[in-house]
């Protein structure tokens, strides 16, 4: 920003006012700069614009505080996001992409693959939006919506950067959390950056042949190299890593399946959240009963490995990624888009 400003024959400082201003002020318009004259206002509106993300239209859980988000993007993309309620404060949980391309079975985001990724500014005008629309303030970022955060890698670096930037946002690196589906190389290039946040990693399956059904991506990347992955980047940033493991009745529930976990997992700094599995149309697969989900959880905590299970929010408006999404871009609804 200070390159463009000199660039344009103006000082290098209105760089940090710019960016300050459009942080603090959740986004803007600007004319509604009001920090700069009118007179660069006007030189500034023919020769750059701001990125213009609009609510498309929200839900509100009657079960809980949960409230679910479509945005519209300036190429009439659609996009979501979702704000949830914890003890801890607001956290929202924002896209990276417009759809996906990893094919996750159990996964609505990724079944019309990916359209495009994101910019950092459709990022943050994620959180900007909802903040304005229920004039409150995230404590919590999670980059765990539609999309795959590492197949967007330096979109969403920058995004993490800006985020965090003591002259903006300035949300601690320790508030955001990244999930991915284990894209190995690009968890060392994360490891590297000196950005300590949280890593979350959709593991599913302890077993290679198992989870590469679930995922495709486990054709790729086995689980052993992920776990190998996942050492490094907590001696890199001492960040204990969450595994995401969704339960699926008969085939990732069974004692086998309980062994190997404790088996692969012992060695490592981290927890295992256990979701229960959220079936959708395309995939078949029923989830476990809460018992048998309780019982695999009490099982893993007596072999040492903390475990929770994930508090379901927000179903009543499809809080899952992207099922919302599909049903706006996919059917009758998607003409009111247009």
């Amino acid at each position: 920003m200070e390159s463009f400003f000199i660039s344009i024959g103006e000082e290098k400082f209105r760089a940090e006012q710019l960016f300050n201003f459009i942080h603090k002020n959740r986004g803007a318009k600007i004319q509604n700069i009001t920090v700069f004259s009118k007179v660069l206002r006007d030189k500034l509106e023919n020769m750059a614009a701001i990125n213009e993300t609009k609510i498309y239209k929200r839900f509100d859980s009657k079960l809980d505080n949960t409230k679910k988000y479509l945005f519209l993007l300036e190429d009439n993309n659609i996009i979501e996001g979702v704000i949830m309620e914890y003890t801890h404060g607001l956290t929202v949980c924002i896209s990276t992409q417009v759809g996906c391309r990893m094919g996750c079975s159990f996964c609505a985001s990724t079944k019309e693959g990916l359209v495009r990724n994101l910019n950092p500014a459709e990022m943050a005008n994620q959180i900007y939006n909802i903040e304005e629309d229920l004039n409150c303030k995230i404590n919590n970022i999670v980059l765990m919506g539609s999309g795959e955060p590492l197949d967007n890698y330096d979109n969403v670096i920058k995004f993490l950067k800006i985020i965090h930037h003591e002259k903006g946002k300035n949300i601690s690196y320790r508030n955001i959390t990244l999930s991915t589906c284990g894209i190995v190389p690009k968890i060392y290039a994360l490891a590297d950056e000196g950005i300590p946040i949280n890593l979350s990693i959709s593991l599913h399956s302890p077993f290679n042949h198992i989870r590469e059904r679930i995922m495709p991506i486990g054709k790729k990347y086995l689980v052993e190299e992920i776990i190998k992955a996942c050492k490094y980047y907590y001696n890199k940033t001492n960040r204990r890593i969450t595994m995401e493991y969704t339960v699926i009745k008969g085939i990732n529930d069974r004692e086998k399946d309980l062994e190997e976990l404790i088996k692969i997992l012992k060695d490592l700094n981290c927890y295992i959240n256990l979701i229960p599995l959220n079936p959708i149309k395309e995939y078949d697969k029923e989830r476990p009963s809460i018992s048998n989900i309780e019982k695999f959880q009490q099982e893993l905590k007596k072999s040492g490995i903390n475990a929770t299970i994930r508090r379901e929010m927000g179903s009543d408006v499809n809080a899952s990624c992207g099922q919302l999404r599909r049903r706006y871009t996919n059917g009758k609804d998607s003409k009111t888009i247009q």
